[in-house]
């Protein structure tokens, strides 16, 4: 379960504050995928970030709460890869969401 960094409430599918977007890269061989929340109550973005480590164990935490405007901008960059899901994905979009810190 998700929650939000602001004001602690619940963020998922049945509360009516899905997924907006996320997007997965590959840094130094771990995988991140960064998934971000907006919750209606208080109007900010939460972002849970899933770490997953080539050598070792998987860690997933969260940051924020980022204001509407940011994560709306992060949003609108997401969305105009056409495979943010794929790691391995060098497009234009992943080479500006991670810098110069992709694989």
């Amino acid at each position: 379960m998700v929650r939000c960094l602001q004001c602690a409430a619940e963020l998922d599918q049945e509360s009516g504050d899905p997924c907006m977007a996320s997007i997965s890269g590959s840094i130094m061989g771990d995988e991140y995928t960064d998934s971000y929340y907006f919750c209606r109550k208080c109007g900010m973005f939460t972002v849970r970030v899933i770490h997953d480590r080539f050598l070792g164990e998987e860690e997933i935490f969260f940051r924020g709460p980022l204001p509407r405007s940011e994560g709306d901008a992060q949003i609108k960059l997401i969305q105009q890869c056409h495979q943010p899901w794929s790691k391995k994905c060098r497009c234009e979009i992943h080479q500006r969401y991670f810098g110069s810190a992709l694989d």
